[in-house]
C-alpha cells in the first residue's frame, strides 16, 4: 500500500493506493487544507493531517514530490517547510520515504515530464479507473504514488534481468 503526497504549505494532497497481484487498486484521496495564518500553526496541521491519513490506511510505502525551484524564494521554502512536516509525519512511524521530481512523476504517469495537471488528471482517472476526477492536487498525489509504483516495478524486473543474466553466465 502506498500513500503518495502533493505538499503544500496551504493544501496538502494525498492518494493512497494498493497493489493486489497485477492489479491497482485506488483506496482514497483528499486534500488537507489549512486554514490557520500563522506557518507554525499550518505546518503542524500538515504533519497531523498527514498523521491521521497514515493512521486510517496504515500504507507501507510513503512516496512524496520533491521541492521544485520556483520563482519566488518564499514560496518554495514554505513548501519545503510543509514537505517537511509531511515526512517528519511518515518518519515518526518508520515508514521508509520515496522521493520523486514532478518531471519523474509526469513521466511516468502521463509519458511525458512536460505534462500539464488536466494531463495527469485524466490519466489517474484512466489508470486507476475511477468514476470521477479527482481534484488536481489528489491526482498529484496520486500520480505520486503510481510513480513509485511503476519505479518499484521497473527495478524488479531490471534485478530479476540481472539474475536471469548472472545465472546464464554461471551455466
Amino acid at each position: 500500500m502506498i500513500l503518495g503526497i502533493d505538499p503544500g504549505s496551504r493544501i496538502t494532497g494525498y492518494g493512497v493506493i494498493a497493489v493486489r497481484g497485477r492489479n491497482t487498486e485506488y483506496l482514497g484521496s483528499g486534500c488537507i487544507k489549512v486554514l490557520d495564518d500563522s506557518l507554525a500553526k499550518r505546518l503542524k496541521n500538515v504533519f497531523d493531517g498527514v498523521s491521521e491519513i497514515i493512521q486510517q490506511f496504515k500504507p507501507t510505502s510513503f512516496a512524496i514530490e520533491q521541492v521544485f525551484m520556483a520563482k519566488n524564494p518564499d514560496s518554495a521554502l514554505k513548501l519545503g517547510q510543509a514537505r517537511g512536516a509531511a515526512i517528519v509525519a511518515a518518519t515518526h512511524v518508520d515508514l521508509p520515504v520515496f522521493e520523486y521530481s514532478a518531471r519523474q512523476i509526469k513521466q511516468s504517469v502521463v509519458g511525458k515530464g512536460s505534462a500539464d495537471k488536466t494531463q495527469v488528471q485524466h490519466m489517474v482517472t484512466h489508470l486507476l479507473k475511477l468514476n470521477k476526477i479527482p481534484q488536481a492536487d489528489a491526482a498529484d498525489a496520486l500520480g505520486v504514488a503510481l510513480c513509485h509504483l511503476h519505479t518499484e516495478q521497473s527495478l524488479i524486473k531490471m534485478a530479476g534481468s540481472a539474475t536471469k543474466t548472472v545465472r546464464r553466465r554461471l551455466q
